[in-house]
């Protein structure tokens, strides 16, 4: 899996360090979009912290990368057990 821009593959590291936003799932396509995030960081960093809280709460959740797309609880938890996920 990896990130596109402009059709050149990015490398593992630009593909963990592009900068993410954490949303509440419901609010993810709204019109207040851009002031629904909860966080925001490196890609790494918000899927690590998203991977630590209560699934309960994860599920309520979207991980959005910079220019790439949306990411769901399940797709998080897969990315977080990835051998290539930053420390």
């Amino acid at each position: 899996m990896n990130t596109t821009i402009r059709a050149e593959a990015a490398d593992a590291a630009s593909f963990w360090s592009d900068h993410a936003t954490v949303l509440r799932r419901e609010a993810a396509d709204g019109v207040f979009h851009g002031l629904a995030t909860l966080h925001s960081g490196s890609f790494a960093d918000m899927v690590r912290m998203v991977a630590r809280m209560p699934e309960a709460e994860r599920a309520t959740l979207v991980i959005e990368k910079a220019g790439d797309r949306q990411y769901s609880p399940a797709e998080i938890m897969a990315l977080h057990a990835r051998a290539d996920m930053p420390a």
